[in-house]
Order: C-alpha cells, then structure tokens, then sequence
C-alpha cells in the first residue's frame, strides 16, 4: 500500500447508510469537491436504493459489499484505488471493502458507524429512540416521515423544511422498499469483522450528540483497532449535513 497512499483524497467514493441514497448527500458532494478542487468525487448507490432501488437488498454486509463493488467496476470508478467516505452502515461497507479487496482501497473515512461485536445493540440504535423509530416505520405521509427522520439524525433545525421536502422527492421518485429497509437492518445488526484492522489508513469520525447512534460506538472502534477518531461536539447522525466545514476540514488534516 505504501506506494498508493500518496493518492489518497485525490479519488473519492462516499456511501450513504441506511435506507438512505447517494441523493441524500444534498450540498455536501460539491462542498467536497471545493475542499480537494482537483480530485474526482464519486458517488454510489447500494443495492436497493437510489439508482439500484427495485433490486433487492442482501441481509448480510459481505454480499451487499461485493454488489457494491461490482456495480463501482462497472462505472469504471476502481480504475485508480478509492478512498472512501461513509457514513453509518455504509461504514461497515468500506470496511469490509478494505478487508475484503485492499487493493481497490487507499483509505477510508467512517462516520457514525458501529460494530455488533464491540458496542451493544441499545448503543447501536440508541434504546431512547426506539418510539420514535417505530413511528417512522409506520409513517405513511412521505413529508411528515422524512421530517421526523431529519429531525432524528440532525440536530440544525433551521434546514427541517427545505430538506424534508427534497428528502421526500427522493422517496417518492425512487422509493426504497419497507422489505429492503429491513434487510439493510439485519445487515447492519449483524455485522461481525474480524480483530484484525484494514491495512489502509482509517480515520473515524462521530458526533458527541448523536441520537441515533452512541457516540460510544465509534469510540470502542478507536480503541480496539488503535485509530484516530475525532469528535464533534454537537453535529447529530448525519455530520456532513449539520457540518460538511468540520468534516472538511478534519479530512484536509488527516490526509
């Protein structure tokens, strides 16, 4: 790896987490491409979202990575090794990416995400949350649904009416199925990995006042796999919504 880490940022893939797609990232891809001017900035969709939202979803994150993966080929994004920005259960993705096919992987960034074997299932979907989580399952009216997800994932008020509405275009034009939701569930409560860390280097970002996911998670990351984490005091799940600056900023500092 020692020969493609100096590329690292200059070949960017970013991936969504749960029930979420590469739409979803809103301003933050542009915002990306304005910190790092002369890199390529990717996106993609994972199976049974976005472009990809009438296939349907594996349970399991090792066959939800390796559809990824082949759809990346297919777009001829592996041309050059990647580095990755993930959010959540897409974090889990890049992960297994890295363990799985080091060679298409030069670095990865992870935000908010969590492993089954180091945090317990009340840290990795947040025990006080789970009301509200149920309701949105049930939701029937598209804006009010997607609202109530903003309103759980950031903690910046002030863009609740215009993104509730583009979110709820998005799942109107390419709705993902309440069937792949669930599969996307499974995959993310049951993802294992190994005690052995990528090869690449890793940086994990969280928020402090995430109310979707506990801060304690990417923490019990950092301290098994040694790596550097850096906290943002008071962003929610979503952190390149509530603060795409800060995270820009952390990804000029680590690369």
């Amino acid at each position: 790896m020692s020969g493609t880490t100096k590329t690292i940022g200059q070949n960017w893939l970013l991936l969504r987490g749960l029930a979420r797609e590469s739409s979803h990232w809103g301003d933050f891809t542009q915002q990306l491409q304005d910190a790092f001017p002369n890199a390529n900035i990717s996106v993609i969709d994972l199976p049974g979202t976005g472009q990809y939202h009438l296939e349907n979803s594996p349970n399991n994150i090792k066959s939800i990575t390796q559809i990824t993966r082949e759809h990346a080929y297919e777009k001829g994004l592996i041309e050059q090794p990647l580095t990755i920005l993930a959010v959540s259960l897409g974090g889990m993705l890049a992960w297994e990416w890295m363990r799985s096919f080091p060679n298409d992987i030069n670095g990865a960034c992870i935000i908010n995400t969590s492993f089954s074997n180091l945090s317990p299932f009340y840290q990795r979907l947040r025990w006080q949350c789970y009301p509200q989580f149920y309701a949105l399952l049930t939701q029937k009216n598209l804006k009010s649904r997607e609202k109530s997800i903003l309103q759980l994932v950031s903690n910046n008020r002030e863009h609740d009416e215009p993104i509730s509405h583009v979110w709820a275009d998005i799942q109107n034009q390419r709705p993902i199925s309440l069937k792949n939701s669930f599969k996307q569930i499974v995959a993310a409560a049951t993802y294992t990995p190994d005690h052995h860390k990528p090869i690449q280097p890793v940086l994990l970002l969280n928020s402090l006042q995430d109310r979707l996911v506990s801060a304690h998670c990417s923490a019990s990351i950092q301290q098994h796999y040694q790596l550097p984490l850096r906290q943002h005091p008071w962003a929610g799940h979503d952190l390149t919504l509530d603060d795409p600056a800060w995270v820009n900023e952390q990804l000029k500092k680590w690369i």
